[in-house]
Protein backbone atom coordinates (compact mmCIF):
# COMPACT_ATOMS: atom_id res chain seq x y z
CA UNK A 1 0.00 0.00 0.00
CA UNK A 2 1.29 3.44 -0.94
CA UNK A 3 2.67 5.66 1.83
CA UNK A 4 1.85 8.78 -0.22
CA UNK A 5 -0.74 9.45 -2.90
CA UNK A 6 0.56 9.11 -6.44
CA UNK A 7 -0.57 8.63 -10.00
CA UNK A 8 1.22 7.42 -13.11
CA UNK A 9 2.73 10.84 -13.84
CA UNK A 10 4.13 10.94 -10.27
CA UNK A 11 5.66 7.50 -10.80
CA UNK A 12 7.22 8.66 -14.09
CA UNK A 13 8.54 11.86 -12.49
CA UNK A 14 10.11 9.96 -9.61
CA UNK A 15 11.52 7.34 -12.00
CA UNK A 16 13.19 10.06 -14.06
CA UNK A 17 14.67 11.59 -10.92
CA UNK A 18 16.00 8.25 -9.65
CA UNK A 19 17.87 7.67 -12.89
CA UNK A 20 19.15 11.22 -13.24
CA UNK A 21 20.37 11.44 -9.65
CA UNK A 22 21.75 7.94 -9.04
CA UNK A 23 21.89 5.70 -12.10
CA UNK A 24 25.58 5.08 -11.47
CA UNK A 25 24.77 3.82 -7.97
CA UNK A 26 22.63 0.94 -9.25
CA UNK A 27 19.15 -0.05 -8.16
CA UNK A 28 20.00 0.21 -4.47
CA UNK A 29 21.31 3.75 -4.86
CA UNK A 30 18.27 4.77 -6.88
CA UNK A 31 15.98 3.33 -4.18
CA UNK A 32 17.80 5.47 -1.62
CA UNK A 33 17.19 8.62 -3.66
CA UNK A 34 13.55 7.58 -3.75
CA UNK A 35 13.55 7.20 0.03
CA UNK A 36 14.74 10.79 0.39
CA UNK A 37 11.95 12.02 -1.91
CA UNK A 38 9.26 10.12 0.00
CA UNK A 39 10.71 11.18 3.36
CA UNK A 40 10.57 14.83 2.29
CA UNK A 41 6.94 14.48 1.23
CA UNK A 42 6.10 12.97 4.62
CA UNK A 43 8.36 15.18 6.72
CA UNK A 44 6.38 18.38 7.44
CA UNK A 45 9.42 19.66 9.31
CA UNK A 46 12.60 21.66 8.81
CA UNK A 47 12.92 22.73 5.14
CA UNK A 48 10.06 20.50 4.02
CA UNK A 49 6.93 21.98 5.62
CA UNK A 50 5.28 23.00 2.36
CA UNK A 51 5.92 19.95 0.19
CA UNK A 52 3.34 17.18 0.37
CA UNK A 53 3.70 15.23 -2.86
CA UNK A 54 6.32 13.97 -5.29
CA UNK A 55 6.00 16.91 -7.70
CA UNK A 56 6.40 19.45 -4.87
CA UNK A 57 9.49 17.65 -3.59
CA UNK A 58 11.19 17.21 -6.97
CA UNK A 59 10.72 20.84 -7.99
CA UNK A 60 11.12 22.48 -4.58
CA UNK A 61 13.10 25.69 -4.85
CA UNK A 62 15.33 26.31 -3.10
CA UNK A 63 16.24 22.87 -1.88
CA UNK A 64 15.19 20.71 -4.81
CA UNK A 65 17.24 18.39 -6.93
CA UNK A 66 20.04 19.53 -9.20
CA UNK A 67 19.14 16.92 -11.84
CA UNK A 68 16.03 18.91 -12.84
CA UNK A 69 18.36 21.48 -14.41
CA UNK A 70 19.81 19.04 -16.95
CA UNK A 71 18.44 17.39 -20.08
CA UNK A 72 19.02 13.82 -18.88
CA UNK A 73 16.26 14.27 -16.29
CA UNK A 74 13.74 15.06 -19.04
CA UNK A 75 14.19 11.80 -20.96
CA UNK A 76 11.39 9.23 -20.95
CA UNK A 77 11.46 6.98 -17.85
CA UNK A 78 12.38 3.33 -18.26
CA UNK A 79 10.48 0.35 -16.87
CA UNK A 80 13.18 -0.50 -14.31
CA UNK A 81 13.13 2.98 -12.79
CA UNK A 82 9.30 2.92 -12.76
CA UNK A 83 9.42 -0.34 -10.77
CA UNK A 84 11.90 1.20 -8.33
CA UNK A 85 9.74 4.31 -7.97
CA UNK A 86 6.69 2.18 -7.14
CA UNK A 87 8.69 0.27 -4.54
CA UNK A 88 9.56 3.43 -2.59
CA UNK A 89 6.06 4.88 -3.03
CA UNK A 90 4.82 1.64 -1.48
CA UNK A 91 7.07 2.14 1.54
CA UNK A 92 10.26 0.18 0.86
CA UNK A 93 13.15 1.76 2.76
CA UNK A 94 16.85 1.15 2.28
CA UNK A 95 19.55 2.05 4.82
CA UNK A 96 21.20 4.58 5.06
CA UNK A 97 18.36 6.56 3.46
CA UNK A 98 15.69 5.04 5.70
CA UNK A 99 15.03 8.36 7.49
CA UNK A 100 17.22 10.68 5.44
CA UNK A 101 16.11 14.04 4.12
CA UNK A 102 19.41 14.95 2.41
CA UNK A 103 22.14 13.35 0.39
CA UNK A 104 24.92 14.63 -1.79
CA UNK A 105 28.01 13.50 -3.60
CA UNK A 106 31.15 15.11 -2.15
CA UNK A 107 34.52 15.15 -3.82
CA UNK A 108 36.09 13.69 -0.66
CA UNK A 109 34.92 12.43 2.71
CA UNK A 110 31.41 12.95 4.00
CA UNK A 111 31.08 15.85 6.44
CA UNK A 112 29.73 15.13 9.91
CA UNK A 113 26.70 17.38 9.21
CA UNK A 114 24.76 18.73 6.24
CA UNK A 115 22.17 21.48 6.71
CA UNK A 116 22.81 21.06 10.44
CA UNK A 117 21.70 17.41 10.33
CA UNK A 118 23.95 14.50 11.30
CA UNK A 119 25.69 12.21 8.84
CA UNK A 120 23.99 8.81 8.70
CA UNK A 121 26.25 6.80 6.41
CA UNK A 122 27.65 6.62 2.91
CA UNK A 123 26.57 4.45 -0.01
CA UNK A 124 29.07 4.41 -2.86
CA UNK A 125 29.49 8.08 -3.87
CA UNK A 126 26.61 9.56 -1.86
CA UNK A 127 26.52 10.71 1.77
CA UNK A 128 23.16 10.56 3.58
CA UNK A 129 21.96 12.79 6.41
CA UNK A 130 18.98 12.23 8.69
CA UNK A 131 17.35 14.58 11.15
CA UNK A 132 17.16 13.67 14.80
CA UNK A 133 13.84 12.03 15.58
CA UNK A 134 12.88 14.85 17.95
CA UNK A 135 13.35 17.39 15.12
CA UNK A 136 11.33 15.47 12.55
CA UNK A 137 9.32 12.57 14.00
CA UNK A 138 7.24 12.08 10.85
CA UNK A 139 10.16 10.42 9.00
CA UNK A 140 10.61 7.83 11.76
Amino acid sequence: MAVIKSNSSDVDLLARLLRAEAEGEGDQGMLMVGNVVINRALANCLDFRNVRNIRDVVYQSPGGFEATQFGYFYQRPRDNERRLARRVINGERIYPATNSLWYFRPTGDCPSEWYNQPFTDRFKSHCFFSPLEENCPSVY
